[in-house]
């Protein structure tokens, strides 16, 4: 049976109250009287039920963050970033990967309403944000990362992902490339939906360029390298590809140059979407366009933390960070 505040209170000889001061307020406490309920508590393997005392105080310690996937590099940055700004101000940081099936992402959000969180930082599964209004309605403030979502209620932290797109497509078609191919993932995704418009912008600017879409079931490793032999074992190929993601880009890649022998960037260029760590270490380093995840985390934690302490203040309530085109050997072999 678990050892509670009222089994050391009664083997050091003081109240449940002092027992209470010595964990909460030990200044309070004479040091002799400290260092016997101390000496109690570690001989009883007393362990205090935060949980409970956070429920008690209307707060906890925590915010939760929900991310599609939790297996990408990118959110794991995320994630990284959020907990380091969270540490700062002695906050965790609970992380939920929705895996993209908003039911799941219901349940995470449900559990953080019980669990009494600070706030969520939530990268949603579906445009449908009914229920992120009823969690910010329930006095938990939100904020959306890698998404944003003009005239909204949410403070939101994100990437202009149609620039992005733009910035991948042109460089593919400054060095030549003409037949390119667009490798993406279902089209409800937000972040996947206007990277393929910022393409196509930059391909209605060069005569005689054309732009195919290759939809995959997930951005995965493995669907990247399933449209990499699609690919390959045609007879008429594209030239270049711009996955949505490494991780697309990663698969793509090891179909490319290990199963068909094909040349990366001689016959087909490759740009890839996020820079994770891993795309300086593939077999050809990848070009990609960057975005600054942990930057990111961070951020988000930031305008959670002003939307607590100041909800009604004069500040920047959405950031947007611009991307950044790395160049490495998959287009410019």
């Amino acid at each position: 049976m678990a050892v509670s505040v009222r089994d050391v209170a009664a083997a050091a000889g003081v109240s449940v109250g002092t027992v209470s001061n010595v964990l909460n307020q030990p200044d309070k406490v004479a040091a002799t009287t400290v260092e016997r309920v101390q000496g109690v508590i570690a001989e009883l393997g007393f362990v205090r039920n935060d949980a409970a005392r956070q429920l008690r105080a209307g707060r906890s310690r925590s915010i939760g963050l929900i991310v599609p996937d939790a297996g990408n590099p990118f959110f794991a940055d995320v994630a990284r970033g959020a907990e380091a700004r969270a540490d700062e101000d002695s906050l965790a940081v609970l992380l939920g990967n929705s895996d993209e099936n908003a039911s799941r992402e219901d349940s995470y959000l449900d559990l953080f309403r019980e669990q009494r969180v600070n706030g969520v930082l939530i990268t949603p599964a579906s445009e449908d944000d009914d229920k992120l209004l009823r969690v910010q309605a329930s006095g938990i403030p939100v904020v959306l990362v890698d998404r944003e979502v003009p005239g909204s209620a949410f403070c939101s932290v994100s990437v202009d992902d149609v620039e992005g797109g733009f910035l991948a497509a042109r460089h593919l078609l400054r060095i030549g490339r003409r037949r390119l191919a667009f490798v993406g993932g279902p089209e409800g995704i937000t972040q996947v939906a206007q990277r393929l418009e910022g393409a196509r912008r930059a391909i209605a600017e060069v005569a005689g360029a054309t732009l195919e879409v290759i939809r995959m079931p997930a951005l995965t490793v493995l669907h990247g390298r399933a449209a990499g032999e699609e690919i390959a074992a045609r007879r008429e190929r594209p030239d270049a590809v711009f996955a949505a993601n490494d991780l697309l880009a990663v698969g793509l890649l090891q179909a490319l140059t290990m199963f068909r022998s094909l040349r990366v960037p001689e016959d087909i260029a490759l740009v890839g979407y996020d820079d994770i760590d891993f795309a300086t270490a593939t077999v050809v380093p990848l070009t990609s366009v960057r975005q600054p995840a942990q930057l990111i985390g961070r951020t988000a934690v930031e305008l959670l933390l002003r939307s607590i302490s100041d909800p009604h203040g004069d500040y920047e309530r959405r950031v947007r960070f611009r991307p950044e085109l790395i160049v490495r050997q998959s287009t410019d072999g």
